[in-house]
């Protein structure tokens, strides 16, 4: 009855972690914890166990609990430990967990806005030589500042969510002139989001040092990008409609708070930031990504090799003034990193196309043909050697219409 205390150690789902997610389930969308291969309705464990404040958590979003802020996230995940670890509390416990093979996860959050940055020096760098090999393969402004565009937040779904190959403008180099159709360039990008609590007042920056407590978890992030819109539309207010028809997350928001053993130093700034933008909270994370192309492994990009903090991005996104809400997301940007097996996405593996990619059963690919499926996972380390799951993003790739 209380196998929840019984998990092994290397389960990635234990008491350690809890991402919090939405789940359908008979009395309508509930917030629920993931126990491993199971859901737990918080909402309903908390009245049965006479928590005062779970109203939070009988809806289907996260974000009146986002609302909150980080004093009442710690105590509701300190809550959550000590009511799993309890043997007076089997009985709640119990009547609130549900198999998740029994059950359809919804988008976790109703989403506010969404930033999506460009953190990564390695992917930066490789993407310049592709775009621009004519120049400077960074900008000149890449290393004082965390870029990034806004994204549009309607067009975020949850994982196993379909993806309709978009149409738009393209310029083949041989053409004279644009032409219209589907994307022929269609990419992934395996990213971290990172999903925000607690609204600001216009005009009120947020200094790093408080960055954090608006970081309120992380999930799986597939910025799906169609390069040839890309390539040509970008220049000179950056990218449009190669991004905005779809971005994936995952179903599960891992909190910050299960991540305290990801800490890591940052790979070196140079030049040095300025003041507004350095200190002690301009950490990276060492979270270990793999992209699974058709049942097939073609990367296994690292977190740890980002050049830009999440506390960086954050405070640098609000720096003029600009308000935050919760249920924002921000995304990391491609992760990628020196070798070739870490870049993340296809138009780094495959080199625009250049060096084409054969997948376990034979098959090659350079970018996503219809039909084909991408799986996102990713795991940080946890305390003593376990792990800390973060799920997995899925997407697979259907016909223009």
């Amino acid at each position: 009855m209380s196998w929840w205390r019984d998990l092994p150690a290397d389960e990635p789902f234990g008491l350690a972690n809890l991402p919090y997610g939405v789940a359908d389930l008979s009395d309508g969308p509930r917030v629920v914890v993931r126990v491993a291969d199971h859901a737990l309705a918080i909402g309903g464990l908390a009245e049965r166990a006479g928590m005062e404040s779970g109203a939070v958590w009988q809806c289907g979003s996260l974000n009146p609990f986002l609302d909150q802020g980080p004093h009442a996230w710690a105590s509701a995940r300190t809550w959550l430990q000590e009511t799993l670890a309890s043997a007076e509390y089997d009985d709640c416990v119990g009547a609130n967990l549900h198999p998740l093979d029994g059950v359809t996860l919804l988008l976790p959050i109703t989403v506010a806005d969404y930033v999506d940055f460009y953190a990564s020096e390695h992917h930066a760098t490789n993407v310049g030589r592709m775009f621009r090999p004519d120049q400077a393969p960074l900008t000149p402004n890449w290393k004082h500042l965390p870029i990034g565009y806004h994204g549009r937040s309607g067009t975020i779904v949850v994982t196993g969510t379909d993806i309709v190959r978009p149409c738009g403008q393209r310029k083949p180099p041989e053409a004279d002139a644009p032409v219209f159709g589907p994307s022929v360039r269609l990419d992934i990008e395996a990213e971290l989001g990172f999903v925000v609590g607690g609204a600001t007042t216009l005009g009120e920056p947020v200094p790093l040092e408080q960055a954090w407590d608006h970081i309120f978890g992380v999930t799986i992030l597939n910025d799906w990008s169609a390069r040839d819109l890309q390539a040509w539309e970008y220049v000179p207010l950056g990218p449009f409609l190669g991004k905005s028809f779809a971005t994936s997350i995952g179903a599960w928001i891992t909190p910050t708070a299960a991540l305290a053993e990801a800490k890591v130093a940052l790979p070196g700034q140079d030049p040095a930031l300025l003041p507004y933008l350095t200190g002690a909270a301009a950490y990276g994370l060492d979270i270990h990504y793999e992209v699974e192309w058709n049942g097939s492994v073609v990367s296994r990009p690292e977190y740890r090799d980002m050049y830009y903090s999440p506390a960086q991005m954050l405070t640098h996104m609000t720096v003029n003034g600009a308000t935050l809400r919760s249920g924002d997301i921000f995304g990391s940007g491609t992760i990628s990193g020196p070798e070739k097996e870490t870049r993340g996405c296809f138009l780094e593996l495959s080199w625009s196309g250049q060096e084409p990619i054969t997948l376990d059963a034979g098959s090659t690919r350079t970018f996503l043909e219809d039909g084909d499926t991408v799986i996102l996972r990713a795991t940080a380390p946890g305390a003593n050697g376990a792990v800390i799951g973060l799920g997995e993003c899925v997407g697979r790739v259907l016909p223009a219409r």
